[in-house]
């Protein structure tokens, strides 16, 4: 099994995917005007419209809902974005804040109140849990 990605269901696929491409820099790839994928080396994150859910199973999924779900990209220098962020992002959860498993964490929300985490490895154990990953 190979872990593919994550789809966000959105009332507002083009205000979601704006976001997104400009708190990653990673240009989405268009399939429709209700499905869009980030695609990073390792991941995607897929965002859709509510027009898809009744493809898979009617009211299966709500958009804005997510109050479990944390989706984490690893950044180079989570303070530096942290900074270039301010201003743009209106809900910070959290400012850089080093956790006690190694990584240096950003935890905000994105326009439809589901949590992103931004993060760098700071000590030499989660530096190097990431380094085969690089």
């Amino acid at each position: 099994m190979d872990f593919v990605s994550i789809r966000i269901i959105t009332g507002d696929v083009a205000r979601l995917v704006a976001f997104y491409e400009r708190v990653t820099g990673v240009q989405a790839a268009w399939a429709t005007e209700d499905f869009a994928e980030l695609r990073t080396p390792h991941a995607t994150l897929a965002i859709a419209g509510t027009r898809t859910v009744p493809l898979f199973a009617p009211g299966s999924a709500r958009p804005a809902d997510n109050r479990s779900v944390i989706t984490e990209f690893r950044v180079d220098d989570v303070d530096r974005v942290h900074q270039e962020l301010t201003g743009f992002v209106p809900d910070f959860v959290a400012e850089p804040t080093t956790m006690p498993w190694g990584n240096r964490s950003l935890l905000f929300r994105d326009p439809d109140g589901n949590l992103v985490n931004f993060f760098t490895p700071v000590t030499t154990a989660a530096i190097e849990k990431f380094a085969s990953r690089a």
